[in-house]
């Protein structure tokens, strides 16, 4: 990132670790092709199968891990490939889930986010299908051989807000989470399949993988990745993956020192917290400043050298009213006026406080 800028923008990407850059230009310079049957292809193999097994292990998960391009091809694999007869998600997901999951099932959120059915006492066994509604036998174990799949964000990528997957009840139902943003900054949550992306806890871009309980839960469709994935893996992405996720530090509670002084600045100046009392990550928060458009408000940003966005990096592009916003109850006018920033390991207390002073000085003169 540019010295003379202040980057609050990490939900979108956030710089590569050193020790993650380290490990991708040691190994640009001496990788083979892993499927390759000579003794550079081997050695290029073992590297690999030794990074997936340091991924697993970093990450605290103990199912198999197919490497993919990042998040969204994990979620257009997870999802699209799944044996089950249904998907359920819900109006807050990530575009990436939206668009591989079209008119899908959407469960009704309250106004911080929060998926309704989550908090239940039987959120989602009503979900599954039952053998006699199928037409189909019973698997003898309970579940139906054609299954719900529940796609639900762990830590959603705008307001910061974070569902309890836990509270899900799990009978008969795949739980497919998307933890880009919170894998390598909170402990995964028990799901069937999970999504995950490097860049956004300090790897490379281009890198993610889609971890797996059972193999099975997926078709196959031949190439890589024992038949999951088909393409040559990129083994120096996949190594600085493995670099980024071992050298990771916990920053989170001086981020949340952080965030809760900017969260009552930003009060204090008339602004208003996007989910204020919702349990939400500590680098993530969206603001709205009444009387200033999002645009408005990158566009000054962006000329006093700071970096934020507006909603998800995916679709911030075309500034469009935010769907996650929308879904939670803000009419189009105030979700039009909502910036999110997202702190990293880098951020300290001056790039807040540098932050707050502008964005308090905008919002005085939106009044004015």
């Amino acid at each position: 990132m540019a010295a003379n800028r202040l980057y609050l923008d990490h939900a979108a990407t956030t710089p590569m670790l050193p020790q993650a850059q380290a490990a991708m230009m040691a190994a640009m310079a001496v990788w083979a092709n892993p499927s390759s049957p000579h003794a550079d292809g081997r050695a290029a193999r073992a590297a690999l199968e030794d990074a997936r097994r340091r991924i697993a292990a970093a990450l605290g998960w103990d199912g198999h891990v197919i490497f993919t391009s990042g998040a969204s091809e994990a979620i257009a694999i997870g999802l699209l490939r799944a044996k089950a007869g249904r998907i359920v998600t819900s109006p807050v997901e990530h575009d990436a889930v939206l668009r591989v999951t079209g008119g899908a099932e959407r469960l009704a959120v309250d106004g911080d986010g929060i998926v309704q059915n989550s908090v239940r006492a039987e959120p989602v066994e009503a979900l599954s299908f039952s053998a006699e509604e199928k037409g189909g036998p019973s698997t003898g174990s309970g579940r139906t051989e054609e299954r719900t799949i529940l796609a639900i964000q762990h830590v959603n990528n705008e307001t910061g807000v974070i569902q309890r997957l836990d509270h899900i009840d799990r009978a008969g139902v795949i739980l497919f989470a998307d933890c880009a943003q919170s894998a390598g900054k909170l402990p995964l949550p028990d799901a069937d399949m999970i999504a995950i992306s490097a860049h956004k806890f300090g790897g490379p871009p281009g890198i993610g993988a889609l971890l797996l309980r059972d193999l099975a839960l997926i078709e196959p469709s031949g190439g890589q990745e024992q038949g999951y994935r088909a393409g040559t893996e990129n083994l120096p992405a996949i190594l600085a993956m493995a670099a980024a996720l071992e050298a990771r530090e916990d920053w989170l509670p001086r981020a949340a020192e952080m965030r809760a002084r900017l969260d009552a600045g930003i009060e204090a100046a008339g602004g208003e917290i996007v989910a204020r009392d919702a349990l939400r990550i500590p680098a993530i928060a969206s603001y709205r400043m009444p009387g200033l458009s999002a645009r408005a408000q990158l566009i000054q940003f962006d000329l006093k050298g700071i970096s934020v966005s507006a909603g998800s990096a995916c679709s911030s592009g075309s500034l469009r009213t935010s769907h996650v916003l929308g879904a939670m109850g803000w009419d189009e006018e105030a979700a039009g006026q909502v910036v999110r920033v997202s702190f990293g390991p880098q951020t300290c207390d001056n790039d807040v406080n540098s932050f707050l002073a502008v964005w308090s000085a905008m919002a005085e003169r939106a009044r004015q």
